[in-house]
């Protein structure tokens, strides 16, 4: 069967759209800080949102279905098209004059990893610091539609574990329930994102950083508008604590906070994924606060000290942020943590592996996936002495299916081999050892801050142009659930059948 590629097209021209939108409302930011970018932005919008109306004039007489191949081809390409047209306002403006680096930056906005090229956020326009936090914020709540409703038609890496509880997709071609499911889900979204500017402006930021911070929270993202992120409110205990609640949030299956806001709260609570991604915070923060009140060189990590609230406080809650921050990806810091002993180091590198939950913002592998491996697990132990048995996986009370535990494994292997292949690529740039292995588990992981040369105080601008191009390309497979992109290079995807 051939391609449709009118409908795919189409998708593309609609992705054009929103991203023009999203650029002529960065247009507004910069016209009311008077930035001096805005009608270089303003053109960046202008020329996307051309490119989409007739993207989708050209192609409005397309099939309605949507089959599997096309979609591959609509998430995978469509987020080059987001990434590769995102790259405007940055070159227009001439804050990021290289295409290669504005295209890292662009799509580390879009998979929500948060490396950045830039030395010096601080002196950029407000218009293209609102940009570069807007492309974590529209990334993020494309994960959701895409966990939600796209991945589970494309039978993605065991997705449909908890899209089962949300209306999704029975055929080849998108249910129209998806829609209100999407609906309320970016709901949800704009409510937590407002939520969190509000709040943190009561506790002492501007408006300004209390957006920017929002929009890259929620979307579990991590640029910042200032050069120390949010170490630079170390002084401002109660800042932290709100991004640290809201990051969690973000962690969060989304369909959960759903289901809490239509009173089901303790459907949220029980669920399974939910408690050991609860429980799995509760346990890193308390080795990591203790590791840094009896063992961290509090003047070489910049942690704030003498505290504000005493060195138990501060080292539970800089313990507690770092967790959160790299569990769910989100990739902010407050201190160096590379400076907090050898085995917080080794600690923080092995959490980058583990992922926020199914249906958040989060990259990484999810804690769903890592449940059931471990299930799985312990259910061959059993079966090894009874054979006969019949021992399903359970999941929230229900049996999980082979196939789709044999998807976990899978994923989970190439993961674990995308990794590998992803450090070897770095270290043929003569990349040392610490800082290849960082760079790939950090890029695929979509977590942002990495070891060695490219830490949490460094940034990524020292990497080679060919680095950075295999950093985005991880970034990308990463974001988009590994098969998703890897099947695109199989030869027998594009035969037609």
């Amino acid at each position: 069967m051939k391609l449709n590629y009118k409908i795919i097209f189409h998708f593309f021209g609609l992705l054009c759209l929103f991203n023009g939108g999203f650029m002529l409302l960065s247009t507004i930011i910069s016209f009311i800080y008077k930035d001096g970018a805005t009608l270089e932005i303003l053109s960046a919008g202008l020329i996307v949102l051309v490119m989409g109306i007739i993207a989708m004039l050209v192609t409005k007489n397309h099939k309605k279905e949507l089959d599997k191949r096309e979609g591959y081809i609509v998430v995978a390409f469509g987020w080059i098209v987001m990434a590769l047209t995102g790259t405007l306002p940055y070159l227009i403006t001439g804050t990021i004059p290289s295409f290669t680096n504005a295209f890292f930056e662009t799509m580390s906005g879009y998979t929500t990893t948060g490396a950045s090229i830039l030395n010096d956020i601080e002196v950029l326009p407000e218009g293209i610091l609102f940009w570069r936090s807007m492309t974590h914020w529209i990334g993020g709540m494309g994960i959701i539609v895409l966990a939600i409703a796209i991945l589970p038609l494309l039978g993605i890496g065991g997705m449909q574990l908890f899209a089962a509880e949300a209306p999704g997709p029975n055929a080849d071609k998108l249910h129209p329930r998806i829609t209100d499911t999407a609906k309320r889900l970016w709901l949800i979204y704009f409510g937590y994102t407002a939520a969190e500017t509000i709040l943190l402006q009561v506790a002492g930021m501007n408006f300004f950083d209390a957006i920017n911070h929002s929009l890259c929270t929620l979307s579990t993202g991590g640029f910042s508008t200032k050069n120390a992120s949010v170490a630079y409110w170390n002084g401002q205990p109660v800042i932290q604590y709100i991004i640290i609640v809201f990051m969690f949030l973000a962690g969060t299956n989304f369909v959960l906070s759903y289901f809490a806001f239509k009173g089901k709260v303790q459907k949220a609570i029980r669920d399974e994924e939910f408690k050991l991604y609860f429980k799995f915070i509760a346990l890193f923060t308390i080795v990591a606060a203790f590791i840094i009140y009896f063992n961290a060189d509090f003047s070489l990590s910049s942690i704030d000290h003498p505290m504000v609230l005493g060195k138990a406080e501060a080292s539970f809650r800089h313990g507690l942020f770092q967790v959160i921050a790299i569990v769910t990806t989100t990739g902010f810091v407050t201190a160096d943590y590379t400076m907090w002993t050898p085995f917080l180091l080794v600690f923080f590198f092995g959490i980058m592996f583990l992922g926020g939950s199914a249906g958040s913002t989060s990259g990484g592998v999810k804690v769903v996936r890592h449940m059931i491996m471990i299930k799985n697990g312990f259910l061959e132990f059993k079966r090894a002495l009874h054979p006969n048995a019949i021992l399903p996986v359970r999941y929230n009370q229900k049996a999980v299916s082979g196939d789709i535990v044999f998807n976990i494994l899978g994923f989970f292997i190439l993961y674990m081999l995308s990794f590998i292949v992803g450090a070897l690529v770095f270290s043929m740039f003569q990349i040392d050892f610490e800082s290849s292995i960082g760079l790939s588990a950090s890029s695929l992981g979509n977590v942002g801050p990495a070891l060695g040369d490219f830490g949490p105080v460094n940034n990524y601008s020292a990497l080679p142009s060919l680095a950075k191009w295999w950093s985005a390309f991880l970034m990308l497979i990463g974001r988009l659930e590994l098969f998703t992109v890897l099947i695109l290079l199989t030869p027998f995807f594009w035969r037609n059948r």
